[in-house]
């Protein structure tokens, strides 16, 4: 069984940085996409940022310029750098495999972000 384990959370001021890492054990990391979600308190689960096999990145609007996805398949790890942050960005951060749109993997415990002053 796939499991995923995010990391790199944490409490940031705004305009801050934050780098989040994801780990997946198993095979499909590198044979599917891979994407980073968030939650917001009272918030539906959202895609922030999704990234090919081949390394091609696609972004949410709302992140579009401050974020970068990343991964490295040798490492069955994929980054979320996070930068310009906003108080907006609070939210638990996930990372799964995506196919057809939809995440394949049941989800990890995920990361805590909160960017407040």
């Amino acid at each position: 069984q796939v499991q995923l384990v995010e990391s790199g959370g944490g409490l940031v001021q705004p305009g801050g940085s934050l780098r989040l890492s994801c780990a997946a054990s198993g095979s499909v990391f590198s044979t599917n996409a891979m994407g980073w979600y968030r939650q917001a308190p009272g918030k539906q689960r959202e895609l922030v940022a999704i990234i090919t096999t081949g390394g091609l990145p696609n972004y949410a609007d709302s992140v579009k310029g401050r974020f970068t996805i990343s991964r490295d398949n040798a490492k069955n790890t994929v980054y979320l750098q996070m930068d310009s942050l906003k108080p907006e960005d609070t939210a638990v951060y996930f990372c799964n495999a995506v196919v057809g749109g939809l995440a394949l993997l049941h989800w990890g415990q995920g990361t805590q972000v909160i960017v407040s002053s």
